[in-house]
Order: structure tokens, then C-alpha cells, then sequence
């Protein structure tokens, strides 16, 4: 993974260097790149790094159970490490911290006690939110949340600098000139996604089949993580509603229904399963909101929800989808009615830590639009369209009845701005608010 490049690391570097640095804690889901991030930081800022992975250091779960003064903490990891710390250039790490109990509350006290330590801390999210028993150090922590690659990071590590300087200048004047090299890339991220090591792999390989080996392996272990850290009782619903998204945003309205996930189901029968889903992140959940008015999150409807997964590629690998439709024309972005589009869009918006992201439909859901996001104190529409095909009777209406400052159709149309819209190629959608 030697030429990956993740923008994150700039955020890490500031954490580094902030003076009123907390204990960091890294969230996302397993594959997504978080202990290759950090042990990257580690190399690269510290001088000595000492890295404790609490899933594989059986001996070191109990760690933090005798007490938890970070004196002790420290002397004892010394120990076993046969190490000097030194808090000024040392990285310490604890990888997997849900696998030692009370290994989250011990952060609160190097924060109060022991602040001079530079202590990054990482959780696959798994099972966080049923986490009841455990204390949670609630303003002692920093956070930082790692998505996979996003299209931009993806250029970089398929050596592709000048366009993935293009993006990062927004230059968008020079979209038309490169618009073949632009497109012919997003076909391959929508086949490969973001997860690093699949995109590391085909950069060095180009083997498609390799990319499906892995992608395959990456799901299987997420499905494997359901029984082995998700409650008994919710395990079949967790395969049920995991199993039913290619199936859900292959329909024409992409809202989730719980009749597809299981015949005759209802909302009580699937809300942990879901909840657990999005909570360790390996789906995304987008609300229907009801009026684009500041805060959306106001006019969220918590009944009618969208679910993505984390990342395209898994999408086209739990589909099935061959290799070949890549070298099909524009097939890719229609396939499933726009489902990989629509869920590229997703994906680069959460990269980009959009404030917020929903959708829109009317009362009686004759009228949709894609996306409504909430963006540094401005409400903005989008409109996402797999084909060159623009007709959208649905964003017209929005746009004629909600009259926002800024309306986006996203396509593979060229950039331009035009008075009540602007078109915005798929490729630049992640960098361009």
C-alpha cells in the first residue's frame, strides 16, 4: 500500500499539533483503512510508535482492570513491550479498544491526568451503540471518522495526479479536455470502490478477478462479524436486511421496505438490525425530509429511509455485476436503474462530511429528489441522473415550488452553470462543495 494516499492524515498532523489535543478516537467501518492511516501517522511524524492491536494481545485485554491510572498503564506497556515511552515522540495506539474492557473509560484519564501523551485509539464501531455498561469518556475524546477512498484518493493511488489535481484546484475549466480520462476512471471505481485494499491491488495487478476475490473476502467478514459481535437474537434480521440492498436500490423508488428484506415484515421487526448496521458503519442511512428548511434535521422523517452500502464496490460484488459491463458504454451507470450512480453520489458526499444528507419526496411520493443536503448554512438539491438523458420533472417542481439558492443536477453531462441550476459532472461531485 506504499502509494496510497489518504487526505486524512492532514487532520491527524492537526490533532498532533493542537494544544488542547485529547485522546483521538478513529471510527469506521472494519477494511475501511484505519490502522493503515494511523500506523502511516506513526511512521511518518513520531519518532517511535507503540501499537497494541486488543484483538490479537490476548495478555494485555485486562489492561486497563486493575485501575486506570495511566501511570500504571504506561509502566505496564513498557513492560511489555521492553520500551522507554517518551511522551513528546512517542504514538501510542489501541487498536480494536472495544476488545479491552474499560478501555474506552481509561481515555478520560490520560485526558485529565496525563494530557501529554499522544494516545490515537480505534473501534470498528461494532456493537458501540450497545455498549450501555461501558463509560463513555464524553467530552475527553476527540473523534475523527475514516470513510473509504474517496474518487480523489482513488486517482492518486491509480497514479492519476493530474486529474486528481484537477479536482483538488477545482479547475473546472478544464473538465472537457480530460472528460474521456475522467469517465473511463469512474467506470472502474464504481466496479472497484474505495476500500483500500482493493484499490492497492488492482493498482499494482490490474487483475479483475483479484478485485472480486477480495471485495468477496471483505464481505464475508463483515457477514461473519454479524454473529460474532451483534446480539444472538438480531443476527437473522442483520442477514435479512444486509442481504435485501442490492435488491432495494435496484427499485425504481429507492426507499428501504421491509417487505423486501422478509415477506410481511414491519419497521419493529428490523429496527435493531438496521440500527446496528449504520452504527458500525457498514451502511449508510439517509432520511426523507419533509420540507428543505433550516435544520433538515427538523423535518426528518423517521419512518421513511434510504439505506446504501459503505462503498460502491461491495455493491457491484454483492450484485454480481461482471467486468465486462465496464468496457459496455454508459451500461454501468444505468444498471439496477442508476443504483451504482445513485449510490457514488452517497459515497462521496459522506467522504466529503457533508453536515447532512437526505432526500425529498411530497406527501403521496409522485415527486422525488435524489439528494437535499445541508452544507455550511445553505440547503441544496441534487439531482442525480446515470444517462445523459436530463429530463427531471420531479427537480423542477422542487426548484419551481422550494425556489433554493443553489440547485445541482449531477450526470455525465459537462460542467455548467446555467440560471437556476448548475450541471455537475459525476466525477468532481465529492470536491465540489
Amino acid at each position: 500500500m506504499d502509494k496510497m494516499y489518504r487526505i486524512k492524515i492532514k487532520q491527524l498532523i492537526e490533532w498532533k499539533m493542537s494544544r488542547n489535543r485529547m485522546p483521538l478516537i478513529v471510527q469506521g467501518a472494519r477494511q475501511v483503512g484505519k490502522t493503515w492511516l494511523i500506523k502511516e501517522f506513526g511512521k511518518t511524524e513520531f519518532q517511535q510508535m507503540v501499537y497494541i492491536n486488543f484483538e490479537n494481545e490476548i495478555q494485555l485485554q485486562d489492561l486497563f482492570l486493575q485501575d486506570l491510572n495511566p501511570k500504571r498503564i504506561i509502566t505496564t506497556i513498557e513492560a511489555f513491550f521492553q520500551v522507554k515511552i517518551d511522551a513528546t515522540n512517542t504514538l501510542i495506539v489501541f487498536d480494536e479498544i472495544q476488545s479491552a474492557p474499560k478501555g474506552l473509560t481509561s481515555l478520560k484519564y490520560f485526558c485529565e491526568n496525563a494530557p501529554e501523551y499522544h494516545i490515537i485509539a480505534s473501534d470498528s464501531l461494532l456493537g458501540m451503540n450497545l455498549h450501555n455498561k461501558v463509560s463513555f469518556p464524553v467530552g475527553k475524546v476527540d473523534f475523527m471518522y475514516l470513510c473509504p477512498m474517496s474518487f480523489y484518493e482513488f486517482l492518486l493511488a491509480m497514479n492519476e495526479n493530474g486529474l486528481a489535481q484537477i479536482l483538488e484546484k477545482k479547475q473546472w475549466d478544464m473538465l472537457p479536455v480530460f472528460k474521456g480520462y475522467f469517465k473511463e476512471n469512474l467506470k472502474y471505481y464504481l466496479f472497484i470502490g474505495g476500500m483500500p485494499e482493493v484499490v492497492a491491488d488492482f493498482a499494482a495487478n490490474r487483475d479483475w478477478q483479484k478485485v472480486k476475490q477480495i471485495q468477496n473476502a471483505i464481505l464475508a467478514t463483515y457477514e461473519s462479524d454479524f454473529s460474532k459481535h451483534a446480539p444472538y437474537e438480531i443476527v437473522p434480521r442483520l442477514n435479512m436486511a444486509w442481504g435485501s440492498i442490492p435488491a432495494q436500490l435496484a427499485k425504481e423508488n429507492k426507499k428501504f421496505v421491509y417487505g423486501v428484506a422478509k415477506e410481511g415484515a414491519r419497521a419493529k421487526d428490523f429496527e435493531l438490525a438496521i440500527q446496528w448496521l449504520v452504527s458500525s458503519g457498514i451502511l449508510l442511512k439517509t432520511f426523507r425530509i419533509s420540507k428543505p428548511s433550516m435544520p433538515l434535521i427538523a423535518y426528518q422523517d423517521m419512518s421513511a429511509f434510504k439505506l446504501f452500502f459503505n462503498d460502491v464496490g461491495l455493491l457491484a460484488a454483492k450484485s454480481h455485476l461482471d467486468a465486462k459491463t465496464i468496457i459496455n458504454g454508459n451500461a454501468l451507470f444505468e444498471e439496477y436503474k442508476g443504483a451504482f450512480t445513485e449510490q457514488f453520489v452517497m459515497q462521496q458526499l459522506k467522504a466529503a462530511e457533508i453536515d447532512y444528507i437526505g432526500y425529498w419526496t411530497n406527501e403521496k411520493s409522485t415527486n422525488e429528489v435524489d439528494f437535499v443536503i445541508q452544507h455550511k448554512g445553505e440547503i441544496t438539491p441534487i439531482e442525480v441522473k446515470a444517462t445523459e438523458n436530463l429530463q427531471a420533472k420531479s427537480f423542477k417542481f422542487f426548484c419551481e415550488k422550494y425556489k433554493p439558492e443553489r440547485a445541482i443536477r449531477t450526470s455525465l453531462s459537462d460542467y455548467r452553470e446555467e440560471s437556476r441550476m448548475t450541471n455537475v459532472p459525476l466525477y468532481i461531485i465529492g470536491d465540489y462543495f
